[in-house]
């Protein structure tokens, strides 16, 4: 990740940090009134200035134009220095694990955290409150349509690209180890894999000596990460991306190691997101690895936020057998 130390924006603003989640099941006539009305303000021109570029440099140089020292205090839309690009590899032009090339083609969907059907621009701004700790953008703004502008690219890309060039160049997937992580464990791992290039303390490392240049390596805990309510905060979501991708440059890592080192980084302090409470209203539709309740279920939130998880879903699997099979 680069970062330019001074930056042009055109007006005000939003970034985005999308990381992947989503529930099967919305409503036909819930879609259908959200691709009319899209279809109703697509038919206006987008600003000149929200340019497929702009967004581009959204994702790389997120500190820098929308970070919480940028010289206007209106475009302060993240509450940290890390940037889009920090998970979303290559400016999510890389195929794999959160890469952003199919993401267009996804929206809208249902999303069973906020029990509803949402667009693009609905999941740029819960990453922008979650995974880059901030506030939401507003959905006309230029920043946002640029960054919609520019996934939407990514998708007309995907679409041309050969199926080797689709092909991700990644271990083979994360396979969930049948057991609770082990955040000890993993500080082992930490020590010897991660820490050379994140810090022992898990602070990153700063590309300049100016925190609005962003970082090299983003910090994985403490004040300038992620959130509580972000999807990296669960343990089999981060230990997905870390199987795929990390360490970067050398992925090689176990499912062992990976399960254990995802435990490990989310075991520590970081921002804490209000509301979560109010997250996923059907409590039956919340991820089994969710770290924080309320639950529909009697498995306390250490169970839920290290495993096993197995036996929470065979849980699930129960009442749902138990309620088709009837009184």
């Amino acid at each position: 990740m680069t970062a330019t130390k001074t930056a042009t924006r055109p007006s005000a603003g939003l970034l985005f940090t999308l990381v992947a989640t989503g529930l099967l099941g919305a409503s036909v006539v819930a879609g259908t009134v959200l691709r009319e009305r899209w279809a109703a303000t697509a038919d206006s021109a987008p600003p000149a200035s929200a340019t497929v570029e702009y967004g581009q440099r959204l994702l790389r140089e997120t500190a820098a134009l929308l970070g919480p020292d940028q010289a206007d205090p209106a475009m302060r839309y993240t509450g940290s220095h890390i940037a889009c690009a920090s998970c979303h590899l290559d400016s999510g032009a890389k195929p794999g694990t959160l890469s952003l090339l199919q993401t267009a083609g996804r929206y809208p969907r249902p999303s069973g955290r906020d029990n509803r059907v949402g667009d693009l621009r609905d999941r740029i701004n819960g990453c922008m409150m979650r995974s880059m700790n901030g506030r939401a953008l507003p959905r006309d703004s230029v920043e946002m349509i640029a960054m919609e502008a520019y996934i939407n690219h990514l998708g007309q890309r995907y679409a041309a690209m050969s199926e080797s060039r689709r092909a991700p160049s990644e271990q083979a997937p994360f396979d969930e180890p049948d057991r609770a992580a082990d955040p000890e464990a993993g500080g082992g791992v930490y020590a010897q894999r991660c820490a050379v290039c994140h810090g022992v303390n898990g602070q990153g490392l700063l590309a300049t000596g100016d925190p609005n240049d962003g970082y090299l390596f983003p910090a994985l805990w403490g004040p300038d990460s992620y959130n509580d309510g972000a999807g990296m905060h669960r343990v089999l979501t981060a230990a997905r991306f870390i199987k795929a991708r990390m360490p970067f440059g050398q992925a090689d890592l176990t499912d062992d190691q990976a399960f254990d080192v995802a435990a490990y980084i989310n075991s520590h302090e970081r921002p804490a997101m209000s509301g979560l409470e109010r997250d996923y209203p059907d409590r039956t539709t919340k991820p089994v690895d969710s770290p924080y309740g309320p639950y529909a279920d009697p498995f306390p939130p250490e169970q839920h936020k290290y495993g096993p998880f197995r036996e929470i879903r065979d849980w699930y699997a129960a009442q749902k057998q138990a309620q088709a099979a009837g009184p």
